[in-house]
């Protein structure tokens, strides 16, 4: 006999699937649990204890700001210290990472604490809605902002604020502090070269730095590219790289009609002009110079200047010409200098004029 199985009648389910049956949709929202007051909400005693408790974090993370200057300013370097478990460590590096972990901790410890206390903790569900807002949508959010910012006590909660206020203005004076370990200060250190101690009453000598010997004109030829270095200077001195990093010099000669600056052509000796070696970018030495063009490239970063017009910049990162020295012969005809540089040597800072 046969059953037609669309009309047999199942047996009925028990379990999950009756309280399906009985509940409905299984993926309901259930909604938010009740909101339950916390106990600064209700006691005001215990909220100005929260209070309190807060603005000692940022108060403290103000001490620790001020802890990591004084200390950068006031412990050696190179100052050993044993810390259990850590062992010998530098003084310095512990008290700066212990001062700035300290105000950096302070401050989210205390806006979590604020938070967790003191700010509205109702959860306020929204429906999702188009990315683009109408204007009831946007005076809605608008004031709810207002209303969150009046719960969060900000305004009312004066020495939260003001300390918070403290404690987030001070932390960046630990980075500002820590730039002062880019390097030492250039002072004068740059402005000033070697050739400082020339006078037109006492002239230094130019010394090749191939052959350590002064030259004379006739040295210098047409197309070639020479590199010198003051008299006194020698290469075995303790701090001969030190000094020849400011006082290197390139000596070119160009044909007196090709010179293009006047102002140039007078510093220069019959048609040989002395520039500092130092490009004028990051302070790499000039070694290549193309005599058709009169052009000398860095190799660093293909800073290009035209030596027959002033060594301007003709190409690349450099800022400014390459300084010159005027340049003339004493009595014995060999190539000597009258002062320093017409400005300081190498890349800008700040102290330079330009």
């Amino acid at each position: 006999m046969s059953h037609d199985m669309s009309e047999e009648k199942l047996p009925e389910s028990h379990g999950s699937a009756g309280e399906v049956a009985d509940h409905g949709d299984p993926f309901a929202d259930p909604g938010l649990p009740a909101h339950e007051p916390r106990r600064t909400d209700i006691d005001e005693r215990a909220a100005k204890r929260a209070e309190r408790q807060v603005s000692l974090m940022f108060v403290i993370s103000m001490l620790a700001t001020v802890g990591f200057i004084a200390s950068y300013v006031a412990i050696d370097p190179d100052k050993i210290v044993y810390i259990f478990p850590l062992g010998h460590v530098s003084a310095l590096n512990f008290a700066l990472g212990m001062t700035l972990g300290v105000a950096l901790f302070l401050i989210g410890a205390g806006a979590v604490h604020w938070a967790r206390t003191l700010m509205s903790d109702v959860e306020m569900p929204a429906e999702r809605h188009p990315i683009e807002a109408d204007d009831e949508v946007r005076a809605d959010v608008i004031q709810q902002f207002r209303t969150g910012a009046a719960e969060s006590g900000f305004g009312r909660r004066k020495m939260i604020r003001n300390t918070l206020i403290g404690s987030m203005a001070l932390v960046p004076l630990s980075g500002v502090v820590l730039l002062r370990d880019l390097g030492p200060l250039p002072e004068k250190k740059l402005k000033d070269t070697g050739w400082k101690e020339a006078t037109p009453q006492k002239p230094l000598q130019l010394i090749n730095m191939s052959t350590n010997s002064p030259m004379t004109a006739d040295d210098i030829v047409i197309g070639s590219l020479t590199f010198a270095m003051p008299q006194g200077l020698h290469t075995h001195d303790e701090d001969f790289q030190q000094r020849i990093a400011k006082d290197a010099l390139m000596l070119v000669r160009i044909a007196p009609e090709d010179i293009k600056d006047d102002t140039s052509k007078e510093l220069g000796f019959q048609g040989i002009l002395a520039y500092s070696k130092i490009c004028t970018h990051v302070g790499c030495p000039i070694s290549l110079y193309e005599q058709q063009t009169h052009h000398a490239l860095c190799p660093c970063h293909q800073s290009t200047f035209d030596l027959a017009d002033g060594a301007r910049v003709i190409f690349g990162p450099a800022g400014h010409p390459l300084p010159q020295l005027k340049i003339t012969t004493d009595e014995k005809g060999f190539l000597v200098a009258t002062g320093d540089f017409d400005e300081p040597v190498g890349p800008s800072y700040w102290e330079r004029a330009r």
